[in-house]
């Protein structure tokens, strides 16, 4: 059930992209096994650089993704990609790889097939200043929190107060510093 939908989804993406379909071809033939626990997709590369579902084919190459790393690498978080686990066939793994990090749904496009050009651009401008709305208002909040964290109920230390207590710590490093030279000279003395 799921994957003709993921088919269908990705195979309108790359038609959208006739380089990322003449990256795929390279690969005609060749499965790929997603798995996100506890659901699997294996996808067959055709020779139109578009994708199946796979029958019983051994798949290439099987990519290993948890839940909690798929909702990072779906929020663009760069770093997640160095956990996703990879067994099998590397060159189309990183081809892959590039084609997730690259690959973008035109939506102003779709949209205006249904809707016309001047319809869809104002959708999708609408939901470009939503998007940078909430992406604002998460930063706002987290500020929020941040100072009155820092300020009314101090459960973090604040980015000033921390630098006088490093401050205070090292001139109590240095005064200790003088004061043993000082005594070991005293010593020296007698």
């Amino acid at each position: 059930m799921l994957d003709p939908a993921a088919t269908a989804i990705i195979n309108h993406l790359l038609r959208g992209a006739s380089w990322a379909r003449d990256e795929l071809r390279r690969f005609s033939g060749k499965t790929a096994r997603f798995e996100v626990m506890p659901l699997a997709l294996s996808l067959t590369v055709l020779e139109s650089g578009e994708i199946a579902p796979a029958a019983a084919a051994e798949p290439a190459v099987t990519i290993r993704l948890t839940p909690g790393l798929l909702l990072r690498l779906a929020a663009r978080d760069e770093t997640a990609w160095r956990e996703v686990g990879i067994a099998g066939d590397t060159d189309f793994a990183a081809t892959i790889n590039h084609l997730a990090r690259n690959l973008r749904w035109d939506v102003e496009e779709d949209l205006s097939r249904a809707f016309g050009d001047i319809a869809a651009h104002r959708m999708a401008e609408s939901g470009r200043t939503f998007r940078r709305w909430g992406e604002q208002a998460l930063l706002n909040t987290g500020r929020s929190f941040a100072e009155y964290w820092t300020e009314e109920r101090p459960l973090i230390t604040g980015a000033h107060d921390l630098d006088d207590f490093n401050r205070a710590v090292d001139e109590l490093r240095d005064d200790v510093a003088r004061l043993e030279k000082r005594i070991e000279q005293q010593l020296s003395r007698r």
